[in-house]
C-alpha cells in the first residue's frame, strides 16, 4: 500500500543565485554534490535522469525558472509510487542565496523506514552541496560511488571508517584526517554513527550507513575535481575493509 509523504530542507549558501541554480539544474554541478551521475534537460518536459551503478532512474523536468525554480517528477510505477523534487531559489543581501528543498511523492508499504532515510541523509547531501558552492564551484569532478552491503552494524562501520582516517570514533566536523591514499583533510560533517564528509584540496569524500529492512550497507560517493579517476582505488578500499 502507498502512502503519501513531504520532506521540506533549507539552507543558506554563500553563493550567488546564478551559481546555486548552475549546482542544482545542470548535469556536472549534480554530479559534483550529490550521488551518481545525472541528466538534466533545459526546459521542462526534457529528461532529469539519475544513473547510479548501472542503474538509471528516470524522471522528467516539470518547471525550468533560471536563476529560481526546478521541479522534476519521476514515472509513476505500478504500484502508485513516484518520487518529486523541487529547488527553490531566494537571493538574499551580499550575492548569497537560500536553497529550498521539497521532496514529495508517495513511497510504498515501508514508507517509514524510507522516509526517516530520506530526512537522515539530505544534511550531509546539502552540506556538500555548501562544501562545493565555496571551495569547487564552476568545476567538473571525477565520480566515484560504491554501494557494499553486509558492511556490518552502524557502529562497526563507523569504527573501521575512522580508524581507516587516523581518528576516533568520536570525531567532530573540523577534525584533520588523512584518506588511505596520504591526502589530507578536513571533517565538514559528523553524524555519528551515520555519515561523515571530509574535504581535502582536491575533493569531496563521503562515508554513508545505510541501514534498511533489506540490511546494512556502506555509501561511498566521492568526487575529484582535480579529475582523478578514483574508482578502482576506492573499490579496492573498500573490499579490503568490509570483506
Amino acid at each position: 500500500m502507498t502512502h503519501p509523504f513531504e520532506l521540506s530542507q533549507e539552507i543558506e549558501l554563500g553563493a550567488t543565485p546564478e551559481q546555486v541554480w548552475d549546482a542544482i539544474a545542470t548535469g556536472p554541478g549534480v554530479d559534483s554534490w550529490f550521488m551518481g551521475r545525472t541528466e538534466l534537460g533545459t526546459s521542462a518536459g526534457d529528461p532529469a535522469d539519475l544513473t547510479m551503478m548501472g542503474h538509471t532512474q528516470q524522471a522528467t523536468i516539470t518547471a525550468y525558472e533560471p536563476g529560481t525554480r526546478l521541479a522534476t517528477r519521476s514515472a509513476e510505477a505500478p504500484d502508485g509510487q513516484f518520487m518529486a523534487f523541487e529547488y527553490l531559489i531566494e537571493g538574499r543581501e551580499g550575492g548569497t542565496a537560500v536553497l529550498r528543498l521539497v521532496q514529495s511523492g508517495m513511497l510504498g508499504d515501508d514508507w517509514e523506514t524510507e522516509f526517516e532515510a530520506m530526512k537522515a541523509g539530505w544534511p550531509i547531501y546539502l552540506e556538500t552541496l555548501r562544501q562545493y558552492v565555496t571551495h569547487f564551484t564552476g568545476r567538473a569532478p571525477s565520480v566515484t560511488t560504491v554501494f557494499r552491503p553486509g558492511a556490518g552494524g552502524p557502529d562497526a562501520v563507523w569504527k573501521t571508517v575512522t580508524a581507516s582516517l587516523g581518528v576516533t570514533p568520536d570525531v567532530a566536523e573540523g577534525a584533520e584526517v588523512r584518506l588511505p591514499d596520504g591526502s589530507a583533510g578536513v571533517v565538514y560533517y559528523a553524524n555519528l554513527p551515520v555519515n561523515l564528509g571530509v574535504r581535502t584540496d582536491e575533493g569531496l569524500y563521503r562515508f554513508i550507513y545505510s541501514g534498511t529492512d533489506r540490511g546494512d550497507a556502506l555509501v561511498l560517493g566521492h568526487q575529484n575535481f582535480a579529475g582523478a579517476d578514483e574508482q578502482a582505488a576506492w573499490d579496492a578500499w573498500t573490499a579490503e575493509r568490509f570483506g
